[in-house]
């Protein structure tokens, strides 16, 4: 299973880190979009995000790592047609398409990793994986890099499109299932215990669409940064991310879950009040990149989960946290959208005050002590 996860997350990672890298760039200089229109996008980038509860019912049909296969296969789709649709009605639709697969995946990746690894386990097997995610986006970056300058978006999007879509098929027929493992439920979980976890994935939906939506949006629209430049601060960013991953999730096994949320929260409320008041180019690409320093502390959401969960609960509670985790970023893509049209600065106050709060939450996580 950690092979399978491992090849699907690798691919994921190329197409989506490659959409991203490319988005902002094509929105703005080829379909021509306001703040707002890329809001509005971007809000409805997250629907399948908030009907990952779907996921259940789905689960009734078709075993959880062939739904991975498919979400997979379905995103290589939405990236390869990206950019043959140079239109803003082109755009809503290609994006809707690669964010259900994107999203599909997620959910069910998740429910599988709690459900193979054990609790010391888990974080271990999580931060590799995410270290070679980084190790897939660093060379994704490097490929856009070298060929932005002569490539149409068009060939870039469908070449990265078009390789996930091969490694969903290959993956479509292999078997990693270990039938020991406890049987799933296949309805819809909501228990009280459960409610910081449900609590903490919704602080986290809406401060995760601050920072995709708006900030390297507002390195494009504001400071005038080239496609070339924002693929090296990807390239950065996913260097310092390879190396992390791996010691965050040591640290939530020796340190846990609090300390390790507390820093990631405490860091975000500095870091979107650095975007309101610093206006140096230099020092804005240097923001962006301590702003990914904790990027993988939110895997300790899940692993808190696991340690507190009843074995049976994973997989729909993870689609569950999923819908939750996107009933914001439904709503604050549009909003921030009209609220950067009044003011840029007023998104990045906003992304401040949740993470204070998300600071606070954080103080409520407790694990059993010999977990650790």
């Amino acid at each position: 299973m950690y092979r399978y996860l491992l090849l699907l997350g690798v691919a994921m990672a190329a197409g989506f880190q490659g959409w991203r890298t490319l988005y902002n760039n094509y929105a703005v200089d080829v379909v021509g979009v306001t703040g707002l229109q890329n809001g509005a996008v971007q809000s409805i980038r997250e629907v399948p995000g908030l009907l990952s509860l779907l996921v259940v019912f789905l689960l009734l049909f078709i075993k959880e790592h062939r739904l991975a296969a498919v979400a997979a296969l379905v995103m290589g789709v939405g990236v390869a047609a990206t950019g043959f649709f140079p239109s803003f009605s082109g755009l809503i639709v290609c994006t809707l398409i690669m964010s259900l697969g994107f999203h599909y995946y997620e959910t069910v990746n998740q429910s599988l990793t709690l459900q193979y690894f054990s609790h010391t386990e888990a974080p271990i097997v999580l931060g590799s994986i995410k270290s070679y995610v980084a190790l897939a986006n660093i060379i994704t970056g490097v490929i856009i890099w070298a060929i932005s300058g002569y490539a149409k978006f068009s060939n870039i999007f469908m070449f990265f499109g078009i390789a996930v879509f091969l490694v969903a098929i290959y993956a479509f027929t292999r078997n990693p299932v270990d039938k020991d493992l406890p049987v799933q439920k296949k309805k819809m979980v909501l228990k009280k215990k459960y409610t910081l976890f449900y609590i903490l994935n919704f602080l986290s939906g809406a401060r995760r669409q601050i920072f995709v939506v708006f900030v390297v949006f507002m390195m494009v629209k504001k400071y005038q940064f080239s496609i070339q430049t924002v693929t090296i601060l990807f390239i950065i960013n996913n260097i310092v991310n390879y190396f992390m991953a791996p010691i965050i999730g040591k640290l939530i096994n020796r340190i846990g879950e609090r300390f390790v949320l507390s820093c990631e929260y405490l860091s975000l409320i500095i870091i979107f009040l650095a975007y309101v008041l610093v206006s140096d180019k230099t020092a804005i690409f240097f923001i962006y990149i301590a702003n990914n320093v904790f990027y993988s502390a939110a895997m300790a959401i899940n692993t808190f989960f696991q340690k507190t969960a009843d074995p049976e609960d994973i997989a729909p509670s993870m689609a569950v946290s999923f819908t939750i985790n996107h009933i914001l970023a439904i709503v604050v893509p549009i909003v921030g959208g009209a609220l950067w049209m009044y003011n840029w600065r007023l998104p990045f106050i906003v992304g401040s005050c949740i993470a204070f709060v998300s600071l606070i939450a954080a103080q409520l996580v407790k694990v059993p002590k010999n977990e650790y």
